[in-house]
């Protein structure tokens, strides 16, 4: 079972809830950034779940991965540039720190 987290960014959603017409025009523009997965996903029959959180990703993506005992966490990696990692730190790095399982970052 893959399980697909994509979590709302507290510091962009208020942005985005200004600019949304109501709470299921923003789910569905949620949704529909991870269409292009579900439909790999979908094309070789897996079974999956996409589970839309809401907080700081790196804090919020490791309790969750630690509180549900998932085998293995895979998150992308956005390649930011080798100064705005030392100054804003990536999600990537934070989860790998921190989660309680194995982890692998994809580029």
């Amino acid at each position: 079972m893959i399980e697909v987290v994509y979590v709302a960014d507290f510091s962009k959603s208020k942005s985005e809830i200004l600019h949304s017409s109501g709470k299921e025009e923003l789910d569905l523009s949620r949704r529909q950034k991870l269409l292009p997965l579900e439909e790999q996903i979908k094309s070789k029959q897996l079974a999956y779940e996409v589970k839309i959180l809401h907080g700081e990703p790196g804090p919020t993506i490791v309790d969750y991965a630690n509180k549900n005992g998932f085998d293995l966490v895979v998150i992308g990696s956005r390649g930011l540039s080798t100064l705005q990692e030392m100054v804003l730190g990536s999600v990537s790095h934070k989860v790998m720190k921190r989660v309680k399982c194995p982890a692998l970052i994809v580029k």
